[in-house]
């Protein structure tokens, strides 16, 4: 098959928005679709309280926008990503469109889960920081931890490892007052 063949079978954002609705998480990574069953409870209950603490702080501090998924970031036409939870800048509020972000969000968060370990890892993160997000959040609820990764010229750079066990609170730059102890989060 030829390269210019290969190229146009991969999907677009087109065809992405004309995949079944059955409930399914889908994403397109460089054209090929990606699917995954609906999160467990854990996974749940963990993303629903990171999510709230974001929110409220974000409503003492209006310095931008959090979303949760199902939420379509369209990073490109063959890329379409649908992180646990992203946050979006006041500066970059115009990325947020009616039908999804277009373009990268300032922070990117995953919640690991027994079958999508590999592609946040390596494939997420390997997009994540060709297309810009300034910072990523690896979060293994089994292993109560937190990674944090920052965009440098070397691509998305793992910055810090927060346990629970070691007390540690989540904090960033990105979200200048924010602080998150683990205990709080993985309680």
């Amino acid at each position: 098959m030829t390269t210019e063949k290969l190229a146009s079978a991969r999907l677009t954002y087109e065809d992405y928005c004309q995949l079944p609705n059955d409930g399914r998480q889908r994403e397109i990574i460089a054209g090929i679709e990606y699917m995954a069953p609906a999160p467990n409870t854990f996974h749940q209950r963990l993303l629903g309280r990171l999510y709230v603490e974001l929110s409220l702080f974000l409503r003492q501090h209006p310095i931008g926008e959090a979303f949760i998924a199902p939420y379509d970031v369209i990073l490109s036409a063959h890329d379409v990503v649908q992180p646990d939870l992203l946050y979006v800048a006041q500066e970059h509020a115009d990325r947020v469109k009616p039908h999804g972000l277009v373009g990268a969000p300032d922070l990117a968060v995953e919640v690991l889960s027994p079958s999508n370990r590999r592609h946040d890892e390596v494939q997420k993160r390997a997009l994540y920081a060709q297309h810009g997000v300034g910072e990523y959040w690896i979060i293994d609820p089994y292993a109560e931890s937190i990674l944090r990764h920052v965009l440098t010229d070397n691509g998305l750079t793992e910055l810090a490892l927060l346990r629970v066990d070691s007390g540690d609170v989540l904090t960033s730059p990105m979200l200048p007052g924010f602080a998150l102890p683990l205990e709080k989060l993985f309680g």
